[in-house]
């Protein structure tokens, strides 16, 4: 199959497309410079210039392709045009510049979505894009069970605003796209993980403690980002049309059993701080590190035949990778909810 993938570079975008070229599929991926274009080649990739603003370069990649697995997402102001760069830091109050930021992205994405569906409408062709299990958590409520692949997004999620175009994903499932979804756990960790972990053990690093809130019960998913990518080619190849799928492997880890382990291999005490200090100590993950998001995998295990085989985010964590450098904090999420994309583009 001819796939055009977006975020080929990225995190969990470069793990996407060395499991399809390694399944025998034929790669072509998005490519911001000319020195992008370079690195995707000697893997054996095909570039194809633009990006992710450019709809007239991703509608003529997806018309010559088999199939979309679509990554990308712009979770960086540098990544913003000029113009629209200018309105986040200047459109307002700067205490509003990550919710500026975070709907400028989310705008993007949407247009970056119409664009592949209305390329793809009526081929029966495979769309293949991601979106948070984290947008299935209310920061305020403790969930009653695990999510499931049947349960729409939370309006109180901190992953709401990426959540909410999963319904564009499903609008194209009815015209003809074999459009499917793939919800990722907040934490898609490995060799060279930059996002939600890391970010912790940077607060960790920076406050001189492991903190949690309260007392730590609240859950996060994880899975292993080869174990991932496994998921995104399953889907690609086999996925039903408006399905949702949970890229989750890890799918009930107390986040203070997180906070221990860094606390530990950093040699720094552990702590509980109420809600109300989560901001200052987490800065924009805090309403992430609130969220209480245990999250099934059972349905996309029985409907793709996915099984993961890689170690746990707590395996990987105690390995002691994650501890070798000292990660920068980012200024601002990428509103996938889960920061996945991040990763990815």
């Amino acid at each position: 199959m001819r796939v055009f993938v977006t975020g080929a570079t990225g995190f969990i975008g470069s793990a996407v497309v060395k499991e399809l070229i390694g399944a025998g599929h034929r790669v072509t991926a998005l490519a911001r410079s000319e020195e992008t274009a370079q690195r995707l080649r000697a893997k054996g990739i095909t570039p194809h210039l633009g990006n992710i603003d450019d709809l007239d370069s991703l509608r003529s990649a997806a018309a010559a392709a088999d199939g979309v697995i679509h990554l990308a997402f712009m979770h960086g102001l540098s990544q913003i045009p000029l113009a629209k760069r200018l309105r986040v830091l200047l459109g307002g109050l700067p205490t509003g510049i990550v919710s500026r930021f975070l709907a400028v992205s989310a705008e993007a994405d949407r247009q970056a979505i119409n664009t592949f569906g209305a390329a793809l409408k009526g081929s029966g062709r495979p769309f293949v894009t991601t979106f948070g299990a984290m947008g299935l958590a209310d920061s305020t409520l403790r969930a009653a069970r695990p999510a499931t692949e049947n349960d729409a997004p939370a309006s109180g999620s901190p992953g709401i605003a990426r959540a909410k175009t999963e319904e564009l994903v499903e609008g194209w499932a009815s015209l003809g796209v074999r459009a499917t979804m793939i919800r990722l756990a907040p934490s898609v960790h490995g060799d060279g993980d930059t996002g939600f972990v890391p970010q912790l053990i940077a607060a960790a690093r920076n406050k001189g403690n492991s903190a949690y809130v309260g007392d730590g019960s609240n859950r996060w998913t994880a899975v292993h980002r080869s174990d991932a990518a496994r998921l995104f080619r399953l889907a690609l190849e086999r996925g039903a049309a408006g399905a949702r799928y949970h890229g989750v492997a890890d799918e009930s880890i107390p986040f203070r059993t997180i906070a221990e382990v860094i606390g530990r291999r950093l040699d720094v005490p552990m702590v509980g701080i109420p809600a109300k200090a989560a901001p200052k100590q987490f800065s924009f993950l805090a309403p992430f590190v609130l969220a209480d998001n245990p999250a099934s995998s059972e349905l996309t295990r029985a409907q793709l035949g996915w099984q993961p085989k890689e170690p746990g985010l707590i395996a990987d964590l105690e390995h002691g990778r994650y501890f070798d450098t000292a990660p920068v904090v980012s200024p601002a999420p990428n509103a996938s909810g889960a920061l996945r994309r991040s990763q990815a583009a």
